[in-house]
């Protein structure tokens, strides 16, 4: 069977700043507009390109010990939250703490991509949409909290 091979013109549309008072999603002036009324959404789904892991080596790598988890077995990177993958893209659920449309800027927490990277897209998330009922995890991964503590987390 041939591979079907199809490529994609995928354009940064900003990128994460980390800052002291904290993390915040940088869109260029061009796409500012379009974080209008974002700011009636309490979350938001951010996909960004996993730039340091943007090569040969990182794309081909298919099975993973990953780093979480009590006892983990090999996993495909399907199966695994890792930044190496096929096409390196990351998603992430953030809450939103302020929008500036004026200047583009939607300040964020829980947001696990490093300063500087590069951000694909953006979308409000919708539960009905987003959330899944009665969701499963494998048994390695059971004892991990049902939600991110109020604090937050991310990468300092």
């Amino acid at each position: 069977m041939k591979e079907n091979q199809t490529n994609f013109q995928i354009i940064p549309i900003g990128s994460v700043k980390r800052k002291e008072d904290g993390v915040y999603l940088e869109l260029d002036k061009k796409y500012a507009p379009a974080i209008k009324e974002l700011n009636h959404f309490s979350h938001v789904q951010v996909l960004w390109w996993a730039d340091k892991h943007d090569n040969e080596k990182s794309r081909n790598i298919m099975q993973i010990t990953p780093p979480y988890g009590k006892n983990p077995p090999v996993t495909g990177v399907f199966a695994t939250r890792a930044e190496y993958r096929p096409n390196p893209i990351g998603i992430t659920v953030a809450k939103i703490e302020k929008v500036n449309v004026n200047d583009g800027i939607v300040k964020v927490q829980n947001l696990d991509a490093f300063d500087g990277t590069p951000i694909i897209d953006l979308k409000a998330y919708f539960p009905v949409c987003d959330r899944v009922k009665d969701a499963s995890i494998p048994k390695w991964l059971v004892g991990w909290p049902e939600w991110f503590p109020e604090e937050g987390f991310g990468l300092s």
